[in-house]
C-alpha cells in the first residue's frame, strides 16, 4: 500500500496545477496521468487570457507560446463581420495560442520540481472509502495493480469524472450543456490575419460556433462544438463542411483531429467532500459562453491545491473544512458563469436572420475596449429580445 497526503488523477492544467499547489504548501503529492505522454491528445483550441500566467506564478515561455493574439473577427452567418483589433478598440482579455503538448509537460514538470511524484501510463481503476475519511484508489499500469492511500483525493478527470462518480458527488452535467467538439489542426490555411481569432456563428454550429485560432505561419487550429440535441448530424460532419466552405481553410490540409465534450452548463453542483475536491473540466470549469476553460481550470486548480495543503497541515479533511475550496471557486468564477449560462441559454435560440441583424448592428457601435462582458452589453444594446432577459445581469 502506497501512503500520500494528496492523489491528482488527471495532469491536465488543472491537475498539474493543483499538484504544485498542494506540494508548495507541504504535502506529499502523487499525480497520476492514464495517458504515456502528457499534454496528448489535446483536445482544445488551445487559446488562453494573459493573466493565466499570474494565476500560476510563472512567465510565459516562448517554447508554448505560438502566437500572441492582436484581435478577434464575429462573423454572422449571411458572411457580415465584425473586426475588432486593439490598434482601434482595448482588449483586456487579450491573449496567446498555446502549443498545449508543450505548455501541459511544463506544468507538470513544474510540479516534478516542486516534489511531486508523477506516474504516466496509470489508470484508474476502482475507488473505496476507507472509515477513517481516507480514499484508497486501485490503478493498473503496465500490467502491474496497485493500491494507494491518499488522505485528499483531487479528481481532475475530465468533463465525465470517474472520480466524482466512484465518490457519489453530485457533479452530473445534463446532455443538453454537453458540448461535441471536433478540431482540425492544419497547414496552407490563407488567414486574412494571422494574429485574430475568428469565430462564425449561427447553423455553421448549432449551439456553439466555428473558430480558427492562428498558431503562427499557415498553421491553424480550426474547429467547432455543437449541442447534439440542436444537431442533425455529427460535430465531425459539421467540421467538415465548415473547413470545406470557409475561405481560409478550403485549401488547407488537415495534420491532426481532435474530438470530445466541453461542459458548458456552469460550475456542478458538488465540487467537494469529505477527503475529495473536483478541478477543471471535472468539476466544469468552463465558460458556458466560450467553452474556454484552461484558465478557469487552472484558477480552480490553484484553489485546490492550496486548501489541500492548508487541509493536511491542520489535520482536517473533513467536508466542513473543504468547504473553502467551494466558497473561493464560486466566489471568483461562479456569478460570471451563472451569467454566461444564461446568455448562452438565449444565444441558442436566436436564429441566422437574428444573429445577421445583430451583426449589422454591431457595425454602427464605436466599441473603445472588448471583452466577453462588453460584448454581451453590445448585444443587450441592438437586441430588445436580450434586453428583456440580460439587462438586470449586464447592465
Amino acid at each position: 500500500m502506497i501512503k500520500t497526503d494528496v492523489l491528482v488523477i488527471g495532469a491536465g492544467p488543472a491537475g498539474s496545477t493543483a499538484a504544485r499547489f498542494a506540494a508548495k504548501g507541504g504535502a506529499k503529492v502523487i499525480l497520476i496521468d492514464k495517458k504515456s505522454e502528457i499534454g496528448a491528445p489535446k483536445r482544445c483550441a488551445e487559446g488562453v487570457s494573459k493573466k493565466t500566467f499570474d494565476i500560476l506564478e510563472l512567465e510565459a515561455d516562448p517554447h508554448w507560446i505560438t502566437r500572441e493574439i492582436e484581435g478577434v473577427r464575429l462573423v454572422a452567418p449571411d458572411g457580415t463581420d465584425v473586426w475588432l483589433t486593439n490598434d482601434v478598440v482595448e482588449l483586456p482579455e487579450a491573449g496567446y495560442i498555446l502549443e498545449r503538448k508543450v505548455f501541459d509537460k511544463h506544468l507538470a514538470m513544474e510540479a516534478g520540481r516542486e516534489g511531486v511524484e508523477i506516474r504516466i501510463k496509470t489508470q484508474a481503476k476502482s475507488l473505496k472509502k476507507e472509515d477513517d475519511g481516507s480514499y484508497t484508489v486501485s490503478f493498473e499500469s503496465m500490467g502491474e495493480v496497485y493500491d494507494i492511500n491518499t488522505k485528499i483525493l483531487i479528481g481532475a478527470d475530465g468533463p465525465e469524472s470517474h472520480v466524482a462518480k466512484w465518490a457519489g458527488l453530485k457533479a452530473y452535467t445534463k446532455p443538453k450543456h454537453m458540448e461535441s467538439g471536433a478540431q482540425f489542426e492544419m497547414c496552407n490555411a490563407k488567414m486574412e490575419r494571422s494574429d485574430v481569432l475568428e469565430f462564425y456563428f449561427g447553423t455553421v454550429a448549432p449551439g456553439g460556433y466555428f473558430w480558427l485560432f492562428p498558431k503562427g505561419d499557415d498553421i491553424v487550429n480550426a474547429g467547432l462544438a455543437i449541442i447534439p440535441e440542436m444537431a442533425d448530424k455529427s460535430a465531425y460532419e459539421y467540421l467538415v463542411d465548415a473547413v470545406n466552405d470557409c475561405y481560409a481553410t478550403k485549401d488547407a490540409q488537415p495534420v491532426e483531429l481532435n474530438v470530445g465534450g466541453d461542459p458548458v452548463g456552469g460550475l456542478v453542483r458538488e465540487m467537494y467532500g469529505d477527503n475529495i475536491l473536483l478541478c477543471g473540466d471535472a468539476a466544469s470549469q468552463v465558460n458556458p459562453l466560450t467553452g474556454g476553460g484552461i484558465t478557469s481550470g487552472i484558477t480552480g486548480g490553484k484553489y485546490a491545491g492550496q486548501v489541500a495543503a492548508e487541509a493536511i497541515k491542520a489535520g482536517d479533511c473533513s467536508k466542513k473544512f473543504l468547504k473553502k475550496y467551494d466558497e473561493l471557486v464560486r466566489d471568483d468564477m461562479g456569478h460570471d458563469m451563472d451569467k454566461y449560462a444564461k446568455v448562452c441559454n438565449y444565444l441558442w435560440t436566436l436564429d441566422d436572420d437574428e444573429l445577421n441583424s445583430i451583426a449589422h448592428a454591431f457595425q454602427d457601435i464605436e466599441f473603445t475596449k472588448i471583452s466577453t462582458t462588453e460584448l454581451v452589453k453590445a448585444l443587450i444594446k441592438v437586441q430588445p429580445k436580450a434586453a428583456l432577459k440580460l439587462r438586470k445581469m449586464f447592465l
